[in-house]
């Protein structure tokens, strides 16, 4: 990471922000909004390859697949449209906050239409999240046929977590009936409280296996060495929404410190958000908070 944004700064200095910019730096922004750094529009071709080499040390080679699809969907959504909105798939930002030297506390973000990806360090310390992957379309269709589906994984798995629940616990999965608009979290810097489902540990063999399943697509978004530890023992899952396929439904799992959301609740039911967060220690308060602890005279 280190190496890459050095590599951008280098071709475009414009990128760089101050770490302190609490304003800039501790925030998501999914949905199509004004956002500090330079766009890739705005970039030549050597710095907007150099931005994506950055969001590449982020995201393991499937998940950079399908960030790479879902601002590609920015020109699919835009012809859906009628080209009324101007989409297109240049309209990502980078921004880097503070010096990405050894040793020093800086960040880094990649973020536009349903995709935002921030990244905190101290030193070689990670802190790998907020991680938001969205899209619209959902899927692209032939005959029946997914043409293109970025987030299958997420979708399919949340729905086998649930056909695996027995019918006498649904009623502790399935906290409302109504999807909510959007995921609980929304695009804030800070996470509000969020209602837990039923324990894991309270789920049957095959459902809690899914569920371990599940989990996984998020924390493997990440490489191996930066993605969060976790208490399987401590998770929860809950549904809100439809329990068929037909009607607009969204799903969560919670832990300790750790919070995944999943929703599919437009009215098309082809427009879903995902998220990866961790409430006490997004945007890098666990490193951070390490590092004031080490050294408390700075």
């Amino acid at each position: 990471m280190r190496a890459e944004a050095k590599a951008l700064l280098g071709l475009a200095p414009a990128v760089g922000l101050p770490f302190a910019d609490d304003a800039h730096r501790r925030r998501i922004e999914y949905r199509p909004r004004p956002r500090p750094g330079v766009s890739l529009g705005n970039l030549d071709p050597d710095g907007r390859k150099a931005a994506h080499r950055l969001l590449a040390t982020a995201l393991r080679p499937h998940a950079f697949a399908q960030a790479t699809v879902i601002l590609a969907l920015e020109e699919v959504l835009d012809r859906e449209e009628g080209y009324r909105r101007g989409r297109h798939s240049d309209d990502y930002s980078v921004v880097v906050f503070g010096s990405p030297a050894a040793g020093e506390r800086w960040g880094w973000r990649f973020e536009g239409h349903h995709l935002s990806v921030s990244m905190t360090l101290d030193g070689d310390a990670v802190s790998p999240t907020p991680v938001f992957l969205g899209a619209n379309p959902l899927a692209t269709w032939y005959r029946g046929r997914p043409v293109v589906r970025p987030l299958a994984p997420e979708e399919d798995l949340g729905w086998a977590v649930l056909d695996a629940v027995p019918r006498q616990l649904l009623s502790r999965v399935v906290l409302d009936p109504a999807a909510p608009p959007d995921i609980h979290s929304g695009p804030t810097a800070v996470v509000p409280p969020i209602r837990p489902g039923i324990a894991a540990v309270e789920l049957p063999d095959p459902a809690r296996r899914l569920l371990d399943d599940l989990l996984a697509v998020y924390l493997d978004r990440l490489p191996a060495d930066i993605a969060p530890a976790v208490d399987r023992d401590a998770l929860s899952f809950a549904w809100e929404g439809a329990t068929e396929r037909t009607g607009r439904h969204y799903y969560r799992v919670q832990g300790p410190d750790l919070l995944v959301e999943y929703d599919n609740t437009a009215a098309d039911l082809n427009h879903a958000h995902t998220v990866l967060r961790r409430p006490d220690s997004d945007f890098g308060g666990d490193v951070l908070a390490a590092h004031r602890a080490g050294r408390p005279h700075q």
